[in-house]
């Protein structure tokens, strides 16, 4: 693994909303494979990298690469590459469950969505509510089919911002099994998290940050056995 190329290489990056520092000079590298954790107290700046790493929000300083290029949020490549799940999503209000997953599919260059579509619902157990409006359902089955958007389209990198939120134990089991398959099959994985069994179960590194000296964003990193 250490001799292949990284999927995301964000270097030096730093962001400020106003006069105030939210991360300064952060840098990280993620290859096929690796599952990077950021864990830390909330506004230890986590998000603020997670929305610079897919390209939401612009570096004030510093770059970010994805597969050796410049990260363009609208970039076809970054689109068929990257799947992220950050903020609550705006489903479309008029779609059902399963409309909505299989116009992702399709959006993104899925051939032949339906068994796809078939599989995912499966797995995040929402084969009872694929005909209903995503608005009808519980917080815990939005928070599934929010992570089932990202399950349905192609991706190499996947960027997830707390997806253990609002999901009870055994969804954070699936959730955690689902991202160790995910990495198994040579995916790159960055995720924060506040979820001890998530981060240890998934990562094969943690950053902390908020853990220094050395601003709003100094981290210490530590390789998960």
């Amino acid at each position: 693994m250490a001799s292949r190329a990284p999927v995301l290489v964000a270097t030096s990056i730093s962001k400020s909303f106003g006069p105030v520092p939210i991360v300064s000079d952060f840098s990280l590298s993620v290859r096929p494979g690796e599952a990077v954790a950021l864990t830390g107290r909330n506004g230890a700046g986590k998000s603020t990298i997670l929305r610079m790493l897919i390209g939401a929000v612009r570096p004030d300083e510093g770059r970010v690469e994805f597969d050796g290029q410049r990260l363009t949020e609208t970039s076809a490549e970054v689109r068929r590459g990257m799947a992220s799940v950050i903020d609550d999503l705006d489903f479309f209000p008029d779609l059902s469950v399963v409309e909505h997953l299989d116009l992702l599919a399709r959006a993104h260059g899925v051939a032949d969505p339906e068994p796809l579509v078939d599989a995912v619902l499966a797995e995040v157990e929402l084969v009872a509510q694929s005909g209903q409006l995503p608005g009808t359902l519980s917080s815990g089955q939005r928070r599934r089919l929010a992570l089932a958007t990202a399950f349905v389209r192609p991706r190499r990198l996947l960027v997830l911002d707390e997806p253990e939120q609002r999901l009870d134990v055994e969804g954070v089991a699936w959730l955690a099994a689902r991202l160790q398959a995910e990495r198994k099959e040579g995916l790159a994985v960055v995720f924060a998290s506040h979820d001890p069994y998530l981060v240890r179960e998934v990562a094969t590194r943690e950053v902390h940050l908020g853990g220094g000296t050395g601003g709003p964003s100094a981290e210490t990193e530590e390789t998960i056995a």
